[in-house]
């Protein structure tokens, strides 16, 4: 954690959104023991994946029109302050990654070329999304100083293996936000109120390309699917993101009420798709289809709003504190029943037809 004196922001650059449980962070891991990894059983389709990243399939990809040249003033209130969290949250998220991959590619040079290379062109990936988001948030004569926030910010420390498990999860979830937005919006132009939702169906095979490294990753890690421990942790991360995203999600509702989504179908159309997708990677996937699934997630997402709605009160801090106890105590019991549901094994799946 780094600590500075607070600076008065410069015009036009927009403080960051303060620092909870949901919002993304920047992370650090354990250096040596991913230079050590043993890739032998992976090592075909790395270098594979690695080929398609060298293409670069998205170079000329995210270059700003001429649709970008107009005032958008006409998006206002709400809508605007919605729309601009989003693409903030998003920045951030993309920016976390590439200095993560970043640090990974260097600190790996040498040891593990294989990895480093690829990192270092994960890294590019994430640099131009950041970029284009930072662009979008300039039409609204707003952005995020990224270089400030790398000094500023306090970074995460997560060992290899869950760096593993997180990461393959965030870029498949960020892959099916992105196309049933995509979707959602070739069916609705109407609701397409910025170009930067016609970029979605590209940039979401990136996020898609780097998913499907992070599951060779995870395979080549026998620990990390074979065992009665990785069961236990895939349950886990599993649960932890789709929380993660269903509060976020309902936090964040006006934005998906102004493409046209509602936001409950949403958030469970990409919990069930990023669900049966991991399902392709780790040894258990979560039940979506039990009777209480759903419900008691939206549960949290209720309880949630509430101590959201505690914290924007004016009332002193202790009182803050004791009202939001019971609903903190209400979203862990809730999680931890949905932990208790049986999951699918997806080992024993392998290779049936279905």
């Amino acid at each position: 954690m780094v600590n500075t004196l607070p600076q008065q922001p410069k015009a036009g650059i927009k403080q960051p959104s303060q620092e909870t449980i949901l919002t993304p962070r920047f992370y650090t891991t354990d250096f040596e023991t991913a230079a050590s990894l043993d890739l032998s059983a992976q090592e075909t389709e790395l270098k594979a994946m690695l080929e398609e990243m060298r293409a670069d399939y998205n170079r000329h990809h995210f270059v700003r029109d001429e649709t970008f040249e107009q005032s958008w003033e006409h998006i206002d209130g709400e809508s605007r302050r919605a729309f601009i969290e989003y693409l903030e949250r998003s920045c951030i998220s993309e920016f976390s990654g590439f200095l993560l991959f970043k640090e990974l590619s260097r600190r790996l040079k040498g040891r593990n070329p294989l990895l480093a290379e690829i990192f270092h062109l994960m890294a590019r990936d994430e640099a131009r999304h950041a970029g284009f988001l930072n662009k979008a948030m300039g039409d609204f004569k707003l952005s995020l100083d990224l270089a400030h926030m790398t000094k500023t910010r306090t970074y995460t420390f997560f060992p290899i293996e869950w760096v593993i498990y997180t990461v393959y999860l965030s870029e498949k979830i960020g892959y099916w936000r992105y196309i049933i937005i995509y979707r959602h919006l070739e069916k609705h132009p109407e609701n397409q109120f910025y170009p930067i939702f016609r970029y979605f169906e590209s940039w979401c095979q990136d996020e898609n390309r780097h998913g499907d490294i992070f599951k060779a990753l995870l395979r080549s890690q026998p620990q990390l699917w074979k065992t009665w421990k990785a069961r236990l942790w895939s349950r886990f991360f599993l649960l932890s993101v789709f929380t993660t995203h269903t509060l976020t999600v309902h936090e964040r509702a006006n934005f998906y009420r102004s493409l046209g989504l509602d936001p409950t179908e949403f958030d469970r159309q990409v919990v069930y798709e990023t669900n049966e997708t991991a399902g392709r990677a780790f040894p258990v996937k979560l039940n979506t289809a039990h009777p209480q699934f759903f419900p008691r997630l939206q549960r949290c997402s209720d309880y949630n709003m509430k101590l959201v709605e505690i914290d924007r009160s004016s009332q002193p801090k202790v009182v803050k504190f004791v009202r939001k106890l019971p609903r903190i105590a209400a979203i862990v019991w809730n999680l931890l029943l949905l932990y208790l549901i049986k999951p699918i094994d997806t080992e024993a799946l392998r290779g049936t037809v279905r």
